[in-house]
């Protein structure tokens, strides 16, 4: 397996049958970073995916590491997540800081940057254990009381997406625009925020979170993915979470079980309407085949331990080195021939 071909990866944001002026992303007055990464994401839907890995926050940045050492290239998008869990513990709440600083370096040397957070219920208090907090529930009167301005468990709320909000103000301040992926999987039922149907559910959390970040807090740098489950059994079609094109620049779902079904793919196609659709989090990796007969989905994030492809390496690196797909050196901003050393967040 040689090199591939990059002929055909555009080399800087301008037009496209997909582009114009008229492309912005839903933030008001957004950067011109996030603006450019929208433009970029628009250039390559239909043509290429980027590869991603998702790295826990204890991890740090060691498993962009552990997919080089299968692949033989870094994957172009790197993913975090904000935790909730206690000082020291894999999602730990301690690393928050590191977890910001790494994607300001990570996103100096090129990487695409994906945050999102499986949130604290807003009855409880940080640190949290995800089985009796994040996969918790909310009775209808908690639930009505989060939605509703001025009762005790919204301004409890305001105060844990206040956290969140400064370090993502971090990095707008260093002009790194961030794939955001705000209540993920809401169309299941594991989550405290899932399978909340009509105007009073999910839709409204995420319009109320959209308010709460874009106007109060001036971030301007997030590009906005609807994140969905995969459909199946006890899991719900995407038309009934879906908060509305205004608020949503991209749309994704995870795959975990179905093997990207057909359903899944035109289901979100449907629902985009021109938006760019992206595989949020997955189990196993799109294979080239599964790329060739979905070409529009612009990038996956693997959520697993790289160490475990060790015995699925010459297919792994077929697929990064692939014509479908886009690594890091691919990136046009890339100027750097490899990153730096990835050491461990936590120290």
């Amino acid at each position: 397996m040689g090199e591939k071909s990059v002929s055909n990866i555009p080399q800087k944001a301008n037009r496209s049958e997909h582009d114009g002026n008229s492309i912005q992303p839903v933030t008001p007055n957004p950067s011109p970073e996030a603006a450019a990464l929208l433009r970029y994401l628009r250039e390559i839907s239909g043509k290429r995916t980027l590869t991603g890995q998702h790295c826990p926050p204890l991890a740090g940045s060691t498993r962009l590491a552990g997919m080089y050492q299968q692949a033989n290239h870094y994957p172009a998008v790197f993913g975090q997540d904000f935790g909730f869990s206690a000082p020291g513990t894999w999602d730990g709440i301690n690393f928050r800081q590191r977890i910001v600083d790494e994607a300001i370096l990570r996103q100096s040397e090129g990487f695409i940057i994906t945050l999102m957070w499986h949130a604290v219920r807003p009855t409880d208090d940080e640190p949290v254990l995800f089985e009796e907090s994040v996969k918790g529930r909310l009775s209808d009167r908690d639930w009505r009381d989060l939605l509703t301005p001025g009762t005790a468990i919204h301004e409890k709320w305001k105060s844990q997406v206040d956290v969140i909000a400064w370090f993502l103000k971090q990095l707008r301040d260093a002009s790194v625009p961030v794939l955001w992926r705000p209540y993920h999987e809401m169309n299941g039922d594991w989550f405290w925020w899932g399978q909340k149907s009509g105007d009073g559910g999910y839709r409204q959390l995420y319009r109320m979170l959209f308010e709460r970040l874009t106007t109060f807090h001036g971030l301007n740098n997030l590009l906005w993915v609807f994140n969905a489950n995969e459909i199946r059994e006890k899991v719900d079609p995407y038309p009934k979470y879906y908060p509305g094109g205004d608020v949503v620049d991209i749309l994704a779902t995870d795959v975990y079980r179905g093997g990207f079904a057909r359903e899944d793919y035109e289901g979100l196609l449907a629902l985009a309407d021109d938006k760019p659709i992206a595989l949020g989090e997955v189990g196993a990796m799109p294979t080239r085949d599964i790329l060739r007969r979905q070409p529009r989905w612009t990038w996956f994030m693997r959520w697993g331990d790289p160490s475990a492809l060790w015995n699925e390496r010459e297919s792994v690196k077929e697929l990064f080195e692939s014509e479908e797909t886009l690594t890091l050196e691919d990136l046009p901003w890339v100027k750097i021939a490899k990153p730096r050393i990835h050491y461990p967040i936590i120290k």
